[in-house]
């Protein structure tokens, strides 16, 4: 009888001192918040299906496609406050068409719950919370310039500079100017890559004639050093052209021939205006809050909230 008591006593102590004495607790999910009753129609370009989803049940699952979960907290916030601004503007553009927004880097990038869980399994609940912890603590609040919502445009990684929305988009914002990023070539591991294509395939990709001997000049650069006019063996392109034929990453580039390949250095990731995420997370590693990042990065927007 001594030893039954005993090792009931056994089974009912030993879970307990797992959990307690060992801390180790089973986290819960933070609830998300939902103050408005704002829905967006998101276009899952998979199955062509449109979604109806909640604004801030969106926002997190933009967090979770553009930017790393591993990031500091007030970068995640910076992104939170970014998107709300953008996909909020493509509700107004967007008021009569039949979705608000594609889940792609057409517009913003967007993973539903279920992907989620699947794809960060044990982790889920750990990364889920701290994105609901970023949305929650900016909930409702977007940017706005000149009292109208902003096109909160954002990329990864600057080449130093963002560039102005003049520039690439033909677009004058006061908003979406040129500043310097200073960050991104500590935190970013794309800030310089290389990629290697043959000649042949360099030539088709850019419907040019093919020839033994390269010829490369660039004839006009923006202020921020990207490349907006160059020569190719006396074909004169565009920039942006080049860099959406090639797949490169940026307009920072440069391009060298080795033997029967070209090689094509790259400073940057992505088209360069509005918010460098990378640089956001640099500020933010450096203790700058996520109202300062986007007063910084989004010249003269102001953050507003969403009146419900």
């Amino acid at each position: 009888m001594k030893k039954i008591i005993l090792f009931t006593i056994i089974l009912i102590f030993i879970p307990f001192f797992i959990v307690n004495i060992l801390g180790i607790n089973e986290i819960e999910e933070i609830e998300l918040k939902y103050i408005n009753n704002i829905n967006v129609r998101v276009k899952r370009l998979s199955t062509n299906e449109i979604q109806i989803v909640p604004l801030e049940e969106y926002i997190v699952g933009v967090l979770a496609g553009e930017m790393p979960v591993y990031f500091e907290l007030e970068a995640l916030k910076a992104q939170a406050v970014a998107s709300r601004s953008y996909v909020l503007k493509r509700l107004e553009y967007n008021k009569d068409s039949e979705y608000d927004v594609v889940d792609s880097v057409l517009n913003q990038v967007y993973l539903d719950d279920n992907y989620l869980k699947e794809a960060w399994g044990k982790d889920y609940v750990v990364n889920i919370n701290k994105l609901r912890t970023a949305v929650n603590e900016t909930i409702d609040e977007y940017l706005e310039y000149d009292g109208e919502i902003i096109d909160a445009l954002f990329f990864s990684t600057s080449n130093g500079y963002t560039e102005d929305a003049s520039v690439v988009f033909n677009l004058e914002l006061p908003y979406l100017k040129s500043v310097e990023s200073k960050w991104d070539a500590q935190t970013s591991s794309v800030f310089n890559s290389q990629k290697t294509i043959s000649l042949q395939e360099f030539y088709e990709k850019l419907g040019l004639e093919y020839k033994s001997e390269l010829s490369f000049n660039v004839l006009e650069r923006s202020d921020t050093n990207r490349i907006i006019k160059l020569e190719i063996n006396g074909n004169m392109l565009n920039a942006t052209d080049v860099y959406n034929k090639l797949g490169l990453r940026s307009t920072d580039f440069n391009l060298t021939q080795v033997g029967t390949n070209v090689v094509i250095d790259t400073k940057g990731y992505g088209h360069g205006v509005g918010m460098s995420q990378y640089g956001a997370l640099g500020m933010a590693k450096e203790g700058y809050n996520y109202m300062q990042i986007l007063e910084y990065y989004y010249s003269g927007a102001e953050i507003k909230k969403i009146q419900n």
